[in-house]
């Protein structure tokens, strides 16, 4: 697991591209037949990814000084690739492609496995600290509820902005309240409709929660200018297809594609409500 440490804003306006991308960018997930792990002090948030060919087991890593990952954690995971399957302490759980779940705390075995080999799932991890156990739970965009099974509620599936202004979107919640209990983590995905490039613009800080973005959906001669720092101290990262982007809560988290792509937002921190955020003018961003 790697380890990352907090940083000032005092100090990022003066981080060269180089020194940027150290700190915040997560370039190396999906490695086949590998769990990749980034363990940030940011809030304690873990981002990860898991890509089974073999059936790949969850453990905690010295790090943790844990017995087991989720000893003291929440884990949400969502499924950019082929259909696979997650055994959570026996219980198998098919996940298919964008469908998601939900680990609560306490759970001891995780294995993370391909429907086929050769074909594999790509298990994208955000993990936060826990309190309490809430319930394991599978997550669909559609369908039918099921025991362990929550479909997505269409109040929590937004459509927002334009092809005007170049932000047409869907945001998809997957883990929120009133969807689905966690002690402080909340995920979703936000996809782009052909011709918007734009995500989060206007956009803002929250000083209660810090996030993280992966972008995917992406060829590999595209990319995505993901803008963080202060709003009067903007700066820039390059991002690729399949690479995350952490951001502190005295962060913007906006970006610019060459063309429509998707990206999986996932937030800890000390509240769990969605519309806390600070917005930034669009004359004060410099």
């Amino acid at each position: 697991m790697e380890l990352r440490t907090a940083a000032s804003p005092k100090d990022v306006k003066h981080y060269t591209t180089d020194r940027l991308r150290e700190e915040f960018l997560i370039d190396d997930l999906f490695q086949p037949d590998e769990i990749k792990l980034v363990y940030s002090h940011i809030d304690r948030i873990i981002t990860g990814s898991a890509v089974p060919v073999k059936p790949l087991a969850l453990t905690a890593g010295d790090e943790l000084r844990a017995q087991y990952f989720c000893e003291r954690r929440e884990l949400g995971v969502i499924n950019i690739g082929n259909p696979g399957k997650i055994t959570v302490d026996g219980k198998v759980y098919e996940v298919g492609h964008k469908e998601g779940m939900y680990i609560g705390m306490g759970a001891k075995e995780i294995t993370f496995e391909s429907q086929n080999p050769s074909a594999p799932a790509k298990f994208y991890l955000n993990s936060a600290p826990a309190h309490r156990t809430c319930p394991t739970v599978l997550i669909k965009p559609e369908g039918e509820p099921a025991e362990g099974v929550v479909i997505i509620k269409d109040a929590n599936k937004v459509e927002l902005g334009s092809l005007e202004g170049a932000n047409h979107r869907t945001i998809c919640k997957y883990i929120l309240p009133g969807q689905v209990e966690s002690c402080q983590l909340e995920m979703g995905m936000t996809k782009l409709e052909p011709g918007s490039v734009w995500n989060t613009m206007p956009c803002h800080t929250h000083d209660r929660r810090m996030e993280v973005y992966l972008y995917f959906d992406m060829p590999d001669d595209a990319l995505v200018m993901h803008y963080m720092g202060e709003p009067t101290e903007t700066r820039h990262i390059i991002m690729r297809n399949e690479q995350a982007v952490i951001s502190p809560s005295w962060s913007i988290h906006s970006g610019c594609g060459t063309q429509a792509y998707t990206f999986i937002w996932g937030m800890v921190g000390e509240n769990q409500d969605f519309d806390d955020m600070d917005g930034c003018a669009m004359q004060d961003l410099r």
